[in-house]
């Protein structure tokens, strides 16, 4: 038996329910269903009594109950006294802007509780490097936003954010209700330094949907985008609903794909620390998202 298939089996006999406790275990319901079946089948007995309202436990199933959750308590206890052992761990993490804003200190106190020897270290990117680190090895891990080339990346996304330009209150624009890229054709835009990843400048710059070269500044933070929009016009986009500085609205453009928050890993280097911090940062944005909560 694996100690994988035994946390199925504990959420399953916990929830009593396999949609929840797929839930619960951020998995589908047909593979765990699937572990379970092939569960019994190597015990040679039925663990569950199913039925169209959920599952109840056989005898087998409540004695395997007890004795898994004793097993995993020890893994998880060997697993502790390893990690001390072996020493204070790093996980270094990249942030892009407010990428890391976005959880409050909900995370840090999360990641803090399960992980209490290990240091963090946190690396704020500027705007020319969407992958905040990652792709220079310079992070473990990414809280950023998309889209940029994630050749090698993984990325799991925690919200997708609709984008819109962000304009002088009294730009003439500025009423209205909403904006197409064509509206927005003549205006000068800012830029990002040469070497920037080219997925990740076409889409902030607007080129991805027009295909229009820009010219404009050349801005590196998301301050700067701002205040070249409060002095000069430029054109800038931003995520809807981010606090902006007094003088500057955003108007939501209809013809752009949403942006991603996301957090990123390099696919090679998907340690156990790396896997915690995702299924932390996953459980704290469920807790704190607005949306989700509605």
């Amino acid at each position: 038996m694996e100690l994988r298939t035994l946390r199925y089996f504990v959420a399953v006999a916990e929830e009593l329910h396999f949609g929840r406790a797929a839930a619960r275990l951020r998995m589908t319901q047909p593979p765990l269903s699937r572990a379970i079946k092939q569960l019994e089948t190597e015990l040679g007995c039925a663990l569950l009594l199913r039925s169209p309202t959920g599952v109840a436990l056989t005898p087998a199933g409540v004695l395997l109950h007890e004795e898994a959750r004793a097993l995993l308590a020890q893994a998880d206890r060997v697993r502790a006294r390893v990690t001390a052992l072996a020493g204070p761990v790093t996980l270094t993490v990249g942030t892009l802007a407010d990428s890391a804003e976005q959880f409050g200190t909900r995370l840090a106190a999360a990641y803090r509780e399960h992980h209490p020897g290990a240091r963090i270290l946190i690396r704020e990117s500027d705007l020319t490097d969407p992958t905040a680190g990652l792709r220079a090895g310079l992070v473990d891990v990414a809280l950023t936003r998309t889209p940029f080339d994630d050749t090698g990346i993984t990325t799991r996304t925690l919200r997708s954010e609709r984008v819109g330009v962000v304009l002088r209150t009294d730009d003439p624009l500025a009423q209205r209700d909403g904006l197409r890229l064509a509206d927005l054709a003549e205006r000068r835009w800012f830029r990002f330094p040469d070497g920037t990843d080219p997925v990740w400048h076409a889409y902030w710059t607007g080129a991805a949907g027009d295909g229009r070269r820009r010219d404009g500044p050349v801005v590196r933070t998301a301050r700067e985008c701002l205040q070249s929009v409060l002095w000069n016009g430029t054109v800038g986009l931003m995520p809807l609903g981010h606090a902006l500085p007094e003088g500057l609205t955003v108007v939501p453009l209809t013809d752009m794909a949403p942006s991603a928050l996301v957090i990123a890993w390099r696919d090679a280097d998907a340690t156990a620390l790396i896997r915690s911090f995702v299924r932390i940062a996953e459980t704290v944005h469920r807790a704190t998202d607005p949306a989700r909560a509605g």
